[in-house]
């Protein structure tokens, strides 16, 4: 699942979130909100298939396989805390989410391949592991080349986002500053946390 290339309108539908930003899949949950399939009548979800949706939520939003959920679930662990809490700050620092949340791409899966296809630098130095876990400090950059940046200037004149208090954008230079860490208030996935870890601690 950490590269889902499937109808990602089915799995907004079916999550009835807003997980893949892209037009298709944002148009489909507005037309139909009711999960994909034949519509029969469903009783009263089960604790386990709560659990599991919260589950998908986290790994198809952020693009986890499963091997890389459980290893930000034993961080968050190890961090104290609230466990929930910790482990989604952590996703919220991957660098291909900071690539989007900053603006600079209109989406994550095009900011993970984009990373993946070497267009940035993080503190100088060519980086191509959308996982990388940003630190206060580091500046996130589009390499010096013509092609790349012209294709990142379109990207930030139609990306959707707000400011963010932890990351700064300087479109000019094509560069992401990461000023803090983020809080609990910064993640962007709605998430029952305490379903999510109750499942995850099975």
């Amino acid at each position: 699942m950490g590269h889902y290339t499937g109808p990602k309108g089915r799995i907004n539908r079916r999550l009835g979130q807003q997980i893949f930003e892209n037009g298709g899949a944002k148009r489909s949950l507005e037309r139909r909100d009711s999960p994909p399939g034949m519509q029969q009548r469903r009783g009263k979800p089960s604790a386990y298939a709560l659990g599991l949706r919260e589950k998908q939520k986290v790994k198809y939003f952020y693009g986890l396989s499963e091997r890389q959920l459980r290893r930000f679930l034993a961080n968050a662990h190890r961090h104290g805390g609230n466990t929930g809490e910790e482990l989604l700050m952590l996703c919220e620092r991957r660098l291909d989410n900071v690539v989007r949340r900053s603006g600079m791409t209109t989406s994550r899966p095009q900011a993970r391949q984009g990373i993946a296809h070497g267009h940035f630098n993080v503190n100088g130095r060519k980086t191509d592991v959308a996982s990388y876990i940003v630190r206060p400090g580091d500046v996130i950059q589009v390499r010096d080349r013509k092609n790349l940046r012209s294709i990142y200037t379109n990207m930030m004149e139609t990306s959707e986002t707000q400011p963010i208090d932890w990351l700064a954008l300087d479109q000019s230079q094509y560069q992401i500053r990461v000023l803090g860490l983020p809080g609990p208030e910064d993640v962007s996935l709605p998430v029952e946390l305490g379903i999510l870890i109750e499942f995850l601690s099975r």
